[in-house]
């Protein structure tokens, strides 16, 4: 997969500092902040997850910007997770 997309950052065995879930319609936005990273990581699920604070965790993700407040945020959108 990393081969064929070449935007696709795989980071192994990072930890969780902060993990929060709201809800939007019927999906679950999943927020993590990793330890050594200023930058939010992002994903959707369709069910509540159980809280990922202080695990180590596998990331597969890319970077993007969103638009908050008219001022342009970097953040991560997560496409894999997986617990080490």
């Amino acid at each position: 997969m990393l081969a064929s997309h070449k935007q696709l950052v795989h980071s192994a065995f990072q930890k969780v500092s902060s993990h929060v879930q709201r809800q939007q319609d019927e999906w679950y936005l999943n927020t993590l902040m990793i330890e050594g990273h200023n930058v939010p990581f992002k994903y959707k699920r369709k069910q509540p997850y159980q809280s990922l604070k202080g695990a180590r965790m596998n990331l597969t993700y890319y970077p993007t910007t969103e638009s908050v407040a008219g001022m342009e945020i970097e953040v991560m959108k997560v496409v894999r997770l997986k617990r080490s």
